[in-house]
């Protein structure tokens, strides 16, 4: 007997077939209240839209599937380039690494953007393309996560981790400790602001948490939460250092950014300001995308082996595909700090 069809889902909610693929397709165009009730039909069914219903019957189509949230940088496409350097992301490496590795075991690989608040229609539709899906770093609904693992293999990628489901990781916690504890020991900056990513970001929560565990060995304050958070842009960056240079108080001599591009955001902003890096405060980030080494000054960072994290998720997945029985699986891959002069260390 064959999965769940658009016609079950449009019968179970009294609507035509083609409302129900405008849910998925252009949610826009359907009232909210009728969408809702189209998306908890299919839950409830475990229908995964297909744009081929062959592949998805046979479960083979030679592809396997990235869906990651939309990386869109608004000051991207007026960034300066004078170095000649390519303005690449983190979620950039980790498509790179995941397509190669795919080529190499002979599958495509399909990716899609997922704009915000579309998560799990975004996730839905791209699984009833490919033979397994990894899924990067954003909050993913429960219910869809459970309705879709139940037709395919899912690894999830430097995010918040699911029961059941394998995942890929980085050191982020170690990582972090180590780049805050070589801003105590060796440049002695212990006055320190901590900019922070969004609270449903597990890898920026992570990270603080190594932060306030550097601090708390050297005996020094422990703050409960992030000096200041932003989502994780350059543009969020520039807005984090002019809230904390705004407010009383003694002037940070360091900033620890949950992430490079809120770190090369906060370099600029404090390039407009007059404020010398590193002489009069340190900045450092956390990523090691390119465009990391090629700013003024060289930026202090945790290089995460993004590309990797891309390859992995596809031995995880293959894995999987080859046997559905094994054992639940987390990886966990390890960071390097990279000193470069933004903290103070020799260009």
């Amino acid at each position: 007997m064959g999965g769940p069809t658009v016609y079950d889902v449009a019968e179970r909610v009294g609507v035509s077939i083609a409302t129900v693929s405008r849910v998925y397709r252009s949610p826009e165009s359907v009232r909210s209240e009728t969408r809702e009730r189209v998306l908890s039909a299919a839950r409830e069914l475990g229908y995964v839209p297909s744009a081929s219903a062959r592949g998805l019957a046979s479960r083979v189509t030679g592809v396997l599937g990235l869906c990651f949230p939309d990386f869109a940088e608004p000051a991207a496409d007026d960034a300066s380039d004078a170095q000649g350097t390519e303005l690449s992301l983190y979620g950039d490496e980790v498509i790179r690494g995941m397509e190669r590795a795919a080529r190499r075991r002979g599958y495509a690989l399909l990716i899609s953007a997922s704009p915000a608040g579309r998560a799990g229609e975004s996730m839905a539709e791209i699984a009833g393309r490919v033979d397994g899906l990894a899924l990067l770093a954003q909050q993913w609904p429960a219910a869809e996560l459970d309705v879709v693992s139940r037709r395919l293999p899912l690894v999830v990628l430097a995010g918040q981790r699911h029961p059941g489901l394998d995942r890929v990781e980085v050191a982020n916690f170690d990582g972090q400790l180590a780049l805050t504890r070589h801003l105590l020991s060796e440049h002695g900056r212990h006055r320190l602001a901590f900019l922070g990513g969004p609270e449903d970001s597990p890898d920026a929560e992570a990270r603080f948490r190594g932060f306030q565990a550097a601090l708390l060995e050297e005996g020094l304050e422990v703050p409960e939460r992030p000096d200041t958070r932003g989502d994780l842009t350059l543009a969020a960056g520039r807005k984090a250092v002019a809230e904390l240079l705004d407010r009383d108080g003694p002037r940070p001599q360091g900033l620890v950014c949950a992430n490079d591009q809120m770190a090369v955001g906060a370099l600029q902003a404090l390039a407009e300001r007059s404020i010398a890096v590193p002489g009069d405060m340190s900045v450092t980030g956390f990523d090691g995308i390119p465009l990391s080494g090629a700013v003024s000054p060289p930026l202090t960072t945790v290089r995460q082996p993004m590309g990797r994290l891309g390859e992995e998720a596809v031995e995880v997945l293959l894995a999987r595909l080859a046997d559905r029985t094994l054992p639940v699986e987390s990886r966990t891959l390890p960071t390097v700090l990279v000193r470069r002069a933004s903290c103070g260390c020799p260009a």
